[in-house]
């Protein structure tokens, strides 16, 4: 996915970027960047791979020698960026997070009706952050262009510029499916999508972005150029997964959802076929911790961590891109508590199955080394669709998920017309699905979160909140 950190003052601003883009690489993988502007230089920018080393590590000297007042940061799972862009509003530098999918019909439109063009990568692929900036500079301002940007875009885009005066203008996606908030200190302003983020730098929160906003922000304050809509679709998903425990969205905290949302999935349990008989409740590292101990304190059965994963070296397990890797890393990072596996049955809480690989891995790992037992809990319902809005999934097909191949398994194509029933644990189709995806697996029961329970943990109004790889809907 990726994250962006921003910051206008009156003091030299490039170490509270450093800090706070390195805040949001729980997000991205692939490249960091950075662009700082002063008076005397412009915008100076550098870009580097962190697919092997951290963003801090690759960041450090730059940070060093770069000075400004004004900067942004961001981390990318995509597309290398900031980008630095000479067009008709000026020299910026502009980053945005998302996807936009209909990339190759707003680039051939772009060509045929300017006969312009874009710098190709391999297979004559584009930067969808340089076609962004080419739909931006079709208009008199950057509130216009950004505003006619969104409304073409099929897909997600919010963005964060850096102009040449210094300024830096945010601008929320549409629906507002990701966070941007803004903090102040005594000297300025800054902008992040983690709360977290600027308050261990000092900043103070302001308030969030709203859905469409469109915001430009100076060392004196901010003023809003686009006013928000009224309509929000922020993703679930940050309460599930993708958010850092102690970050707040919407005014809900990520950790004190996730141990509601353990909470209710116990309570859910026992109304199904009931808490299994078990000695430990373990949470699979390290998004499905703070929803172990909310099933935990709920059960009354004690929270225990049979295996640490070795972090130091590989952070995230889907950091490579080449997925027997990632497989092999995960089996790496893995480290046995004997004691606590050796003939236990244990309970995990995961914030959610996708396709499975790894979680085959993490089963197989745990049964060689002498669980009696292995039960396993979904934080979230079946994921039915691959998410077109936020490209968080390497899946290229929404055949990949295993609960899709296990619906055509049982039933063919008809059975996606009983996705409601296949995603309910209490109907006959329900039962069927989990009962197969348990005999795959190899655990000895599998249970998923409620959609209801599920929006219910986050907190905030439910019609808020995106639930299309859940159901569909948009």
């Amino acid at each position: 996915m990726g994250g962006f950190f921003g910051v206008t003052s009156k003091r030299d601003s490039v170490l509270d970027v450093f800090f706070g883009t390195d805040y949001h690489s729980h997000l991205g993988t692939r490249r960091g960047g950075m662009a700082v502007w002063n008076r005397d230089e412009g915008i100076q920018r550098e870009i580097h791979n962190i697919e092997n080393s951290p963003f801090r590590t690759k960041f450090e000297s730059d940070a060093a020698e770069m000075h400004g007042t004004s900067a942004i940061g961001c981390i990318s799972d995509t597309d290398p960026q900031p980008l630095l862009i000479r067009g008709r509003l000026g020299v910026c530098a502009i980053s945005m997070i998302g996807i936009i999918n209909n990339q190759e019909e707003l680039a051939n439109r772009f060509l045929n009706e300017t006969h312009g063009h874009f710098e190709a990568m391999g297979g004559g692929r584009i930067s969808q952050v340089e076609l962004l900036a080419a739909l931006i500079n079709q208009r008199g301002s950057f509130a216009e262009g950004i505003r006619y940007a969104q409304q073409e875009i099929d897909g997600t885009a919010s963005i964060l510029i850096l102009t040449d005066k210094g300024e830096i203008i945010a601008a929320r996606d549409r629906l507002g499916r990701l966070p941007i908030i803004i903090g102040e200190d005594d000297d300025g302003f800054c902008v992040s999508f983690e709360s977290f983020a600027f308050e261990k730098l000092g900043y103070r929160y302001r308030r969030d972005i709203g859905p469409g906003e469109i915001v430009r922000i100076t060392p004196e304050g901010y003023e809003t150029l686009l006013p928000p809509g009224d309509e929000m679709r922020i993703c679930t998903f940050l309460w599930t997964y993708y958010g850092y425990p102690n970050a707040c969205y919407e005014g809900s905290n990520v950790e004190l959802s996730r141990n509601q949302n353990g909470r209710l999935l116990a309570k859910l349990d026992r109304s199904l076929d009931g808490i299994p008989d078990v000695d430990f409740v373990c949470g699979v590292p390290d998004s499905g911790v703070g929803h172990a101990i909310g099933y935990s304190n709920e059960s009354h059965i004690p929270y225990a961590r049979p295996f640490i994963k070795y972090t130091p070296t590989w952070p995230r397990s889907f950091m490579p891109q080449r997925q027997e890797v990632r497989n092999q890393v995960a089996r790496m990072k893995l480290i046995p508590v004997h004691q606590l596996i050796r003939g236990r049955k244990l309970l995990f809480v995961d914030d959610s199955i996708v396709r499975g690989t790894q979680l085959r891995g993490t089963v197989n790992f745990l049964s060689e080394n002498g669980a009696k037992e292995l039960h396993m809990r979904s934080a979230c319902p079946p994921i039915m669709y691959g998410c077109k809005y936020l490209n968080f999934s390497r899946s290229t097909s929404d055949m990949d998920l295993i609960a899709r191949r296990t619906i055509k398994e049982l039933e063919g194509d008809e059975g996606f017309s009983h996705a409601e029933d296949y995603v309910n644990g209490y109907t006959d189709r329900g039962r069927a699905m989990r009962e197969s995806i348990c005999r795959k697996l190899g655990f000895d029961s599998l249970q998923y979160q409620s959609l209801d329970n599920t929006l219910d943990a986050v907190g905030i109004d439910k019609c808020k909140l995106c639930t299309y790889c859940w159901n569909g809907r948009e």
